[in-house]
């Protein structure tokens, strides 16, 4: 190993460190109690050196919200090996978003946060473009189940762009996201099961889309058995309900 492979190794070793540690903090004391020269002192390194890493706050909470999304892609790639219908997939990644906010909850509250326009704008342009970039592969593989669905007659696109007809599922999805981590508001309006409701409506909007084999989503019993099956054959190894 060179000095130069070296470096960069132990450049990445570190920067890891300091995310795992920011992750940590975020966990335990909250999103407000997250300050660069505490992420420093416990990794035992002078903050100078964390700003080597990270310009800003900022910047290191869009670098937190990055390296998550490669989590969430492998969830999905596996959604999209599975082996059942195109439509069934559609359905599976948001089963699939479900499970990977209730195992990784810090996650959807970085992303919010770093998602608002006062901590993207002031973020650096290179890391605003790594997050971009780490978002790809998400949107390649359900794009790629829009255009298999299509090849395959069983999706018609209606004069939508595949990209225009996956802004539905995934509105929906963000905006449960964001209704279950406001804490006490779905409670206080008795919804009590949320995820569930959403693969509900899911179901409704795909059959609206003429997505085929059409799918009754009020059969609670099939329904929950879509979810089981999903979560039985690709799953297994993730322990979320």
């Amino acid at each position: 190993m060179t000095t130069k492979e070296r470096r960069q190794r132990d450049f990445a070793t570190r920067e890891h460190l300091f995310l795992e540690s920011a992750r940590n903090i975020i966990r335990e004391r909250g999103l407000l109690d997250l300050q660069m020269s505490r992420v420093a002192e416990s990794c035992d390194y002078a903050i100078g050196t964390l700003y080597l890493h990270f310009a800003s706050k900022e910047d290191l909470l869009i670098a937190l919200a990055t390296d998550s999304l490669q989590h969430r892609a492998d969830m999905f790639r596996r959604v999209a090996g599975w082996h059942a219908s195109s439509r069934d997939r559609m359905a599976g990644i948001a089963v699939a978003d479900m499970m990977f906010v209730k195992v990784y909850p810090e996650h959807f509250r970085v992303t919010q946060l770093a998602s608002t326009e006062v901590i993207w704008g002031a973020a650096s342009a290179e890391r605003r473009r790594m997050a971009l970039e780490a978002s790809e592969p998400l949107s390649r593989i359900v794009m790629g189940l829009i255009e298999e669905a299509v090849r395959n007659g069983d999706l018609q696109l209606r004069g939508l762009k595949p990209s225009e007809l996956a802004l539905g599922p995934w509105a929906l999805a963000l905006g449960v996201h964001t209704l279950v981590h406001t804490q006490g508001l779905l409670e206080q309006n008795q919804v009590h099961e949320p995820y569930r409701v959403m693969m509900r409506h899911l179901h409704h909007l795909l059959n609206d889309l003429g997505w085929q084999p059409l799918f009754d989503p009020t059969d609670s019993a099939a329904l929950e058995q879509k979810i089981t099956t999903l979560q039985r054959e690709v799953f297994t190894d993730v322990a979320c309900r």
